[in-house]
C-alpha cells in the first residue's frame, strides 16, 4: 500500500493544478453555524470548472500517465457522473479521447455534461459496480488506459484543495467528508497529516449505501448493495481495499445518514447559503446536523463536494419536507 501524499508532494503538485482549477473558497456561513450550534466552515468544491471536487485528481492522474506512458491515446473510466466529467476534462486538456461507462438510469444532466466535455458515453449495468467491471473489460479490448476510481495520483490532486481548506479555515476540530470510493477523504487525511494537525476526520456514508461503514466497523472489506435514491456519488457496493486501509488508520469514525437526512441538508444548504448541493454533497452537512449536541462547540468543517443534480430531482428535494 502506497503512503498518502506528503506535504512536499502536495505543494509540488499545487501550481500545475491551481493554474487550471483555481482554489475554491471556504466560508463560515452564519445561518449554517446557527443551525448546527457552532462555527461551521464550508469548502465549496461545487465551484470548480465541473462543479465537483474530483477535477484536480484527474488532472494530476492524466499528467502523470502521459509522463510514464507517452503512447497513451485515450482514457476510460466508470462513474456516476462527477468522476467521468473530471476524466473527460483532463483528457481533453491533454489531447486524449475519453470514454465513460455509466450504469443505466444515470443522471441525465451529468450524462449531458460528460458528452459536452467530449466523452463517449456508454451505459452498462444496473449499478456502479457493473459499470466499473465493464469499463475495465473495454479498456483491454479497445487498448485504452483504464483510470481506476481510487489511485494515489487522484488523492494527490484532491489533496491540493484539502490542504488549502485546512490552511484557509481556523484550526478545525473536525472535518466531515462524504465517502464514495475514498479519494476525497484520503486527500483530507493526507492534508491533515502533512500539516501535523490534530483535526479529526469523520467519514460520512449513506445508510442505503453502507458498504464502507460496514467495512469500517468490521475492520475488513465488506460488500453490500446500494439502494440510495439521492446520493449517487456514494453509491458504491465494493470499497477500494487501499482506500479502506488508509481510512481504518486515519478516520475517527463514520456517520451514516439517511436519504431523508441528506435531502434535509440539501435544503439547508440552499436556504442558508443559496448553494446547490447534490445528494452526496449534502451528506456531509447531514452528518454535522446529526452530530449536533454530541460534540464540543469548536470550529468544524465540511466539504460541499459537488453541486451537480438534475433540475427535476432538485425541485423534488426542495418541495419535499419528509
Amino acid at each position: 500500500m502506497k503512503l498518502l501524499p506528503s506535504l512536499k508532494e502536495i505543494e509540488s503538485a499545487a501550481p500545475a493544478v491551481d493554474s487550471v482549477v483555481p482554489p475554491t473558497p471556504a466560508f463560515e456561513w452564519p445561518l449554517l453555524s446557527a443551525r448546527v450550534g457552532g462555527p461551521l466552515w464550508v469548502k465549496h468544491e461545487n465551484h470548480t470548472a465541473i462543479g465537483a471536487f474530483k477535477i484536480r485528481g484527474a488532472l494530476v492522474y492524466a499528467a502523470r500517465v502521459l509522463s510514464r506512458e507517452p503512447g497513451v491515446r485515450g482514457l476510460i473510466a466508470a462513474t456516476r457522473g462527477n468522476f467521468g466529467q473530471a476524466v473527460a476534462f483532463a483528457a481533453r486538456l491533454n489531447g486524449l479521447s475519453a470514454t465513460v461507462v455509466v450504469p443505466h438510469g444515470n443522471s441525465v444532466e451529468k450524462n449531458l455534461a460528460m458528452r459536452a466535455l467530449g466523452a463517449e458515453l456508454i451505459e452498462h449495468g444496473d449499478d456502479f459496480q457493473a459499470a466499473l467491471v465493464h469499463s475495465e473489460e473495454l479498456a483491454a479490448r479497445r487498448h485504452l488506459h483504464w483510470v481506476p476510481s481510487y489511485h494515489h495520483d487522484l488523492v494527490l490532486g484532491n489533496a491540493v484543495s484539502a490542504l488549502a481548506f485546512l490552511q484557509q479555515a481556523p484550526r478545525l476540530a473536525r472535518v466531515y467528508v462524504p465517502i464514495g470510493m475514498g479519494t476525497g477523504i484520503c486527500a483530507m487525511m493526507a492534508a491533515r497529516d502533512a500539516l501535523g494537525l490534530p483535526t479529526k476526520i469523520i467519514g460520512v456514508a449513506a445508510d442505503r449505501a453502507p458498504a464502507i461503514a460496514l467495512s469500517f466497523a468490521a475492520r475488513k472489506l465488506v460488500t453490500h448493495p446500494s439502494s440510495t435514491r439521492i446520493a449517487d456519488g456514494m453509491a458504491c457496493s465494493t470499497p477500494s481495499t487501499e482506500a479502506l486501509s488508509h481510512i481504518l488508520k486515519g478516520v475517527e469514525r463514520i456517520v451514516k445518514v439517511s436519504d431523508d437526512e441528506i435531502e434535509a441538508a440539501q435544503r439547508a444548504y440552499f436556504s442558508d447559503t443559496h448553494n446547490v448541493a447534490e445528494g452526496a454533497a449534502g451528506a456531509g452537512l447531514a452528518a454535522v446536523i446529526k452530530d449536533h449536541g454530541a460534540s464540543p462547540v469548536e470550529p468544524a468543517g465540511v466539504v460541499l463536494t459537488g453541486g451537480n443534480i438534475d433540475a427535476v430531482e432538485f425541485s423534488r428535494v426542495l418541495s419535499s419536507r419528509t
